[in-house]
């Protein structure tokens, strides 16, 4: 019996964590165990530290597993494991913490709680020591999608952010690993591939550089679909652009701005002004018309005044971009920010939180209106659910559709029930496949 089958995994956070509980799950799938170990299920925490309430949030669905099943083992990992390492040490329902530094000898900690030979219950060490990655492709359940982490680790220490300190300095796979990585995905039978990284625009092999890992996967591989995930607006290269007149790189972007104040940006410590913002969304719209953009945008954040917020609400109002992920500001202990005073009442945040999602409902449904009638290129993910090359989901019809298959798609209905949440569907009829 493979080990996968005794252990269940909960993942908390980003895409890079759902890729590392991907990767975590085809290691145990490996590892062949006998029916005694098969007593006692096991629950792998990967959890989220770029909040506070992201640990809580872990901490009370620890709690709430250890009551439903008393009997279980329960392992924590991840960036949670590595920065709030006292809080997990500290609960009784956890038998192990596996930190983001020792992530990969995580499937021998399970073995041994199995076999009931844990030496040491937490294993930790300086995470800024780390210097490798481990290389792999982590599925989707539906296995038509794969996100490939190319890059981990931070250099930048954003004012807000804690995650240099949970996943440590930036490093890189070599690209001829990276495009080795994308045939055997495949060949497994994926179609997409979403090349992620905790800083993405870091990537660096030697003299090579984000866009020359882009240029050799689109000529070395014969991976149908790429998606790039968050890009800062310093990063959206003209270099980059012209490689998005290729079909094979999905026109979407996710940009990470955080705000459009430059006195804001300063202060958060990022390496760009308005000015840059306004010039890459622009940029963008010239060279990639019609591409889908969402953003991350921090609202509340301390010395952020009212006017602040209403000079980034009215610059991003005359802006193309399609989607905004609001972002509340919420203080994160070990991080500079902490020692800021000029703080923002909390009811303040929520309001702007609420003005921003109403705009960007607003934006979502009028782009959204846009496509309708207009024929796609949709990957079948599964038997009625499928995403456009410009991240557009669309419901298809009952019929015996191929997963992993990309079939020509007219939009023509719209279904706005979740668009506050920032998701919308459309209602497809097939033209002709391919």
């Amino acid at each position: 019996m493979d080990l996968l089958k005794q252990c269940h995994v909960h993942t908390f956070g980003c895409k890079v964590n759902s890729y590392d509980t991907s990767l975590l799950e085809k290691r145990l799938a490996q590892e062949e165990k006998g029916e005694s170990l098969c007593s006692r299920p096991v629950h792998i925490f990967n959890t989220c530290a770029v909040t506070e309430e992201a640990t809580r949030e872990a901490v009370r669905q620890i709690r709430r597993l250890k009551r439903q099943v008393p009997h279980s083992l329960v392992v924590v990992t991840g960036c949670g494991a590595q920065v709030d390492t006292e809080v997990f040490v500290k609960l009784p329902e956890v038998d192990a913490v596996v930190a983001n530094s020792h992530k990969a000898h995580l499937q021998s900690v399970v073995k041994n709680l199995l076999e009931g030979e844990v030496s040491q219950r937490v294993l930790k060490s300086n995470i800024f020591k780390k210097e490798d990655m481990e290389p792999g492709g982590g599925l989707e359940s539906r296995h038509t999608r794969a996100f490939l982490k190319v890059q981990d680790g931070c250099n930048s220490f954003c004012t807000f952010c804690v995650i240099p300190f949970a996943r440590g300095k930036s490093r890189s796979l070599s690209v001829d690993e990276v495009v080795l990585q994308v045939q055997r995905l495949y060949e497994d039978g994926v179609r997409e591939v979403v090349i992620t990284g905790i800083h993405l625009g870091d990537y660096k092999d030697k003299e090579f550089v984000l866009e020359d890992l882009v240029e050799n996967l689109l000529h070395r591989t014969r991976m149908p679909r790429f998606r790039l995930s968050s890009l800062e607006p310093v990063e959206v290269s003209d270099r980059l652009l012209e490689l998005y007149q290729e079909e094979r790189l999905c026109p979407h972007f996710h940009m990470s701005i955080q705000s459009a104040h430059s006195g804001v940006l300063k202060r958060m410590k990022r390496q760009y002004s308005q000015k840059e913002v306004i010039e890459s969304l622009r940029r963008l719209d010239l060279k990639v018309p019609g591409a889908y953009v969402g953003m991350d945008v921090i609202v509340g954040f301390p010395g952020e005044t009212r006017q602040a917020f209403q000079e980034t609400y009215k610059c991003l109002k005359d802006l193309p971009w399609t989607r905004i992920h609001v972002f509340p500001y919420s203080e994160r202990p070990g991080t500079f920010a902490t020692r800021f005073q000029d703080k923002v009442d909390l009811p303040e945040i929520r309001q702007r939180a609420f003005e921003l999602r109403e705009l960007s409902a607003w934006r979502l449904q009028q782009e959204a209106q846009k496509q309708l009638g207009k024929v796609k290129k949709i990957l079948v993910l599964n038997n009625k659910v499928g995403l456009s090359r410009d991240y557009w989901n669309c419901q298809l019809p009952d019929l015996n559709w191929d997963p992993g298959k990309e079939y020509e798609i007219q939009l023509n209905r719209l279904e706005l029930s979740r668009i506050s949440q920032g998701f919308v569907f459309f209602e497809g009829e097939p033209c002709v496949a391919n």
